[in-house]
C-alpha cells in the first residue's frame, strides 16, 4: 500500500527533476528505473550471499565479482590515480559515498557496467544496452537515492503501487498515436475476459505493460492457488506474459513494471508488430511461429497513421489489404490468436462503420469467420487529455468457423472520471473502476457505468437478450448485422425514444409578439413626449 508519505516524497523528487532541467516525464521514470534496477541487483546478490553463507556453499550467480572493475591512470605519467572495484558499484556501497563521489561512480562506472550486463538473467536487464545517465547534479542524485532507499521494496504491492503512481504522471502523448490507457478501462477489459492460470497472454503494442500487469493482478486475486502448483507457477512467471513494443524506453519501463509487480520472467521484447522488417531481423520462421501462439490478447494499439505496403508484414496483408494501422492490428490479432483464443482490444470508431473494402472485410471476418461477442462503446472523453477520439472495446473469439449468434452492445456514458481534459474523479476512490470496493448507490450509476457493464456482460446470453434497443445495453442478431452490411456502430441499432411535446399555435405566438411591439411603440412615444 502506497502511503501518503511516500506519495509526497515521490512528488518532491518529481519536482526536483523538473527544477533540475529534466521536464520529460518518460525521462524521469527512465532514470528512476535505472536506480531501481541498481538497487535490485545489489539486493539479489545480498540474498545470494546470505544463502551461500548459511549453506556453506559458493554463490551460484555472481553479479558483482571480487576485484578491480576499472583503473584510472594519469594521462601523462601513467601512474594509477584510482581503482574502482566491482564492490564500489553496488547500491549499498555507493549510496554511502559523499555526493560528488557517488555522482562520479554512478555516471562514469555504474552505467557502463549496466550496459555491459546485457541480460543478466532478468527481463529488463536485456533492455539496458542503451542506458544513459541524465541526472544533472549530485544533489538531485542523492535526493532520489535517499527516497528509493527508504521505500520497502520487499513488499510487492508497495513497489508495484510506487511504479504505478509514477507512471500516472506521464501526461504527454507519445508518438504515432500512443497514449496511456486509463487504468479503469484496462481493469474492465481484464475483468471481461477473465484470464485463467493456463492462458498465454500477449499485448503486441505494450507501452508500459499496463494490460499484462493488471492481468497478473487479476490472477493473483482470483487464482491464488496457482502458486502452489509448480507447473502453473513456472508458467505464470516465465511463459504466460508476452509484450512487444518498438520504443526502447517503453520496453525498459514496461519490463521494470512487470518485475515490480512480481512477474519474474515476462517476455518483454523489441518488436515492430506490423513491419515486414521484423521477419528479416528475426528470421521468417521465427515470425511465423508466433501465429496461433496466444490464447488471450489485450491491447490498445496506436491507431493513427498509414503504412506503406512495402514496409508491412506480408502475412498481415494476406489477411486484409490495407495501409491503415488500426485494420492491420486487427489482422495481427487474428493471426496471433490460437483457435479458441479470445481478445479484448480498443479500436477507433471508424473500424466499426468505415465504408472501405478493407473495413468491411475485417468486420465480416469477425462476424462470419469467428465469434464476435460484444462491443462496448466508450465516451469520447475517456482518453483526454491525450486525445478526444471516439473508441470502443471489441470482444471476440477466434474460431475459424464462425459462431456469432447475437452481438452484445453497451453504450458507456461515464467511467467514474470527468470527460474533460482534467479527468477529475466523480466518485471517491473506493467507488471507482469496474469492481469498486464499496457498491454504488443507484443514483451513482450515472457517474460510473463500469460495474454495470461487467454485470450485464455476464448475463449477455440471458435476460440481456430481452432488452429493448432503447436500453443502455442490448443484443443484435447476426442476421441483422449482416443485413446492415456488417456495420457495427451502436448508433446503427440503438433506438431513441421521442417524447411528444405540445407547442402553442403559431398564430397565438404571432399575436403575442405584435402586442409586445405595440407596447414598445407606445412606450417610445411617451418617452419622446417627455423629452
Amino acid at each position: 500500500m502506497l502511503t501518503g508519505e511516500i506519495r509526497s516524497k515521490v512528488d518532491t523528487v518529481w519536482n526536483a527533476f523538473w527544477s533540475g532541467g529534466i521536464a520529460n516525464p518518460l525521462e524521469v521514470i527512465e532514470q528512476i528505473t535505472y536506480l531501481l534496477f541498481m538497487r535490485q541487483l545489489d539486493e539479489t546478490q545480498l540474498l545470494a550471499e546470505e544463502r551461500a553463507n548459511m549453506l556453506g556453499r559458493p554463490i551460484g550467480r555472481v553479479i558483482f565479482p571480487e576485484g578491480i572493475y576499472r583503473t584510472e591512470r594519469d594521462e601523462e605519467t601513467g601512474k594509477v590515480k584510482d581503482e574502482i572495484t566491482y564492490d564500489m558499484l553496488r547500491w549499498s556501497r555507493f549510496r554511502n559515498d559523499d555526493p560528488a563521489r557517488m555522482f562520479k561512480i554512478v555516471s562514469d562506472y555504474v552505467f557502463p557496467f549496466l550496459r555491459e550486463l546485457n541480460g543478466n538473467g532478468s527481463s529488463y536487464g536485456k533492455h539496458m544496452k542503451g542506458a544513459r545517465f541524465t541526472i544533472p547534479t549530485p544533489a538531485l542524485l542523492v535526493k532520489v537515492v535517499d527516497l528509493l532507499a527508504e521505500i520497502p521494496l520487499t513488499d510487492r504491492d508497495t513497489k508495484g503501487d510506487l511504479y504505478e503512481y509514477m507512471l500516472a504522471k506521464i501526461a504527454s502523448a507519445g508518438q504515432n498515436g500512443q497514449f496511456r490507457t486509463p487504468r479503469p478501462i484496462i481493469k474492465l477489459m481484464v475483468e471481461l475476459t477473465e484470464p485463467t492460470p493456463t492462458d498465454v497472454i500477449c499485448d503486441p503494442a505494450s507501452g508500459t505493460c499496463g494490460f499484462p500487469v493488471v492481468a497478473s493482478e487479476f490472477l493473483r486475486n482470483h487464482h491464488a492457488n496457482l502458486f502452489q502448483d509448480d507447473a502453473l507457477r513456472d508458467h505464470f512467471h516465465n511463459h504466460m506474459f508476452h509484450a512487444f513494443d518498438f520504443d526502447s524506453t517503453m520496453l525498459r519501463i514496461g519490463a521494470m513494471n512487470m518485475q515490480l509487480h512480481g512477474v519474474e520472467g515476462a517476455d518483454v521484447r523489441y518488436r515492430d508488430s506490423l513491419a515486414s522488417a521484423q521477419a528479416a531481423e528475426t528470421g521468417e520462421e521465427a515470425a511465423k511461429d508466433d501465429a496461433d501462439a496466444y490464447s488471450l490478447i489485450l491491447a490498445n494499439p496506436p491507431f493513427a497513421g498509414n503504412l506503406d505496403y512495402e514496409t508491412t508484414a506480408p502475412d498481415l496483408l494476406s489477411i486484409v489489404k490495407t495501409k491503415k494501422t488500426e485494420l492491420l492490428f486487427m489482422a495481427l490479432f487474428l493471426r496471433l490468436l490460437k483457435p479458441g483464443g479470445r481478445a479484448a482490444v480498443i479500436v477507433p470508431d471508424g473500424v466499426l462503420f468505415g465504408s472501405s473494402r478493407a473495413h468491411k472485410a475485417i468486420r465480416r471476418m469477425l462476424v462470419e469467420d469467428h465469434k464476435l461477442d460484444g462491443i462496448v462503446k466508450l465516451p469520447s472523453g475517456v482518453f483526454r487529455p491525450y486525445a478526444g477520439v471516439s473508441t470502443a472495446i471489441l470482444l471476440f473469439t477466434k474460431t475459424n468457423s464462425g459462431g456469432t449468434d447475437h452481438v452484445w452492445f453497451y453504450d458507456v456514458q461515464a467511467d467514474g472520471l470527468s470527460l474533460d481534459d482534467k479527468r477529475q474523479p466523480l466518485l471517491p476512490a473506493d467507488k471507482q473502476g469496474p469492481t469498486p470496493e464499496t457498491p454504488l448507490e443507484p443514483a451513482e450509476h450515472e457517474k460510473n457505468n463500469l460495474p454495470d457493464v461487467l454485470a450485464r456482460w455476464k448475463d449477455r446470453n440471458g435476460t440481456e437478450r430481452d432488452n429493448p434497443r432503447t436500453a443502455q445495453s442490448f443484443t443484435v442478431p447476426r442476421a441483422d448485422i449482416a443485413a446492415a452490411d456488417y456495420d457495427l456502430s451502436i448508433n446503427r441499432y440503438k433506438e431513441v425514444e421521442h417524447e411528444a411535446v405540445d407547442h402553442r399555435p403559431p398564430k397565438e405566438i404571432i399575436t403575442e409578439l405584435m402586442e409586445m411591439e405595440d407596447e414598445i411603440a407606445k412606450g417610445l412615444k411617451e418617452l419622446e413626449a417627455i423629452l
